[in-house]
């Protein structure tokens, strides 16, 4: 055995008399905090009010988790419904499977509503949360370490994750709520640590674009965008884990790369725009 093995967790889910403790749920709460809290005071800095913040996050918590949901079990269906499947699975979030790109999208199109209601703009609330949103995927990955999830094929790089069998009290075989039998399946990458250390570079990017170059209608945002899919697309190539293709690629494979597509088209000319209204402003006389 390769001491420079990482290892896992020998188990996800701890419980306190009847009441089940899942770490992959406080992963998504930290996140979740962490995130409101960056775009309260980035939201502050360009303006706004930071009780908007307060009253988007009870908006879009909950649209996310909705939307994640409904976009992982519509393109992992085969896990859900199938002849040996029970569809009530479909609704246990914390057993993990929240799709990042239905989170977003729900989340967005709700709050979008919720400012247009208000009569006020949504580009400079999109833009102070983006940074909070992509260091909240970080913190939420290591919940996919608890779950023993999302890994790579089998490697013998010293980084190397261990993955352990998990049984429940009677012995069956129970991956996600079981404790650790201490005997090893597999050792393969930890492409869920990959993504989670990508996704924390892509938060320093942000904030030093914004910083430098005082990006403004909604460019961190689809920098944002632009960023994660890049490295999501390259991650998603590595994973093993079972997944729903199309064309014999995985689903999310594709939606990184239209994604990647259109964020960056979009950063484009929203920066054209920006440009034009700079230079149409008269130049003040020295």
């Amino acid at each position: 055995m390769n001491l420079a093995y990482l290892p896992s967790p020998p188990q996800g889910v701890w419980h306190l008399g009847p009441v089940p403790i899942r770490a992959y749920a406080l992963c998504i709460v930290a996140g979740i905090l962490v995130a409101i809290w960056i775009t309260k005071r980035r939201y502050v800095a360009r303006g706004g009010n930071e009780d908007v913040v307060m009253d988007a996050a009870l908006i879009a918590v909950p649209a996310g988790i909705i939307g994640g949901r409904i976009y992982h079990v519509i393109t992992d269906n085969n896990q859900y419904f199938c002849d040996t499947c029970n569809p009530v699975d479909a609704l246990k979030i914390t057993n993990g499977g929240l799709g990042i790109w239905g989170a977003v999208a729900l989340g967005v199109v709700c709050v979008w509503i919720m400012m247009r209601m208000r009569g006020l703009k949504f580009a400079p609330l999109v833009d102070a949360a983006a940074p909070g949103i992509i260091l909240a995927q970080a913190i939420g990955r290591l919940g996919n370490y608890f779950n023993q999830e999302l890994y790579g094929g089998p490697t013998t790089a010293p980084w190397g994750l261990e993955i352990y069998y998990r049984v429940d009290a009677n012995g069956a075989l129970a991956p996600l709520t079981g404790r650790s039998t201490g005997e090893v399946i597999d050792v393969v990458h930890p492409t869920f640590l990959y993504e989670l250390l990508w996704n924390v570079l892509i938060f320093a990017l942000l904030l030093w674009a914004d910083k430098h170059f005082k990006l403004d209608r909604g460019r961190v945002f689809w920098l944002y965008v632009a960023g994660y899919t890049a490295g999501r697309f390259w991650i998603e190539l590595m994973r093993s884990d079972p997944a729903t293709l199309v064309f014999g690629l995985r689903v999310n494979t594709i939606t990184s790369a239209v994604l990647f597509v259109i964020s960056v088209v979009i950063v484009m000319w929203l920066s054209r725009k920006r440009a034009e209204v700079d230079a149409s402003r008269p130049k003040q006389d020295l």
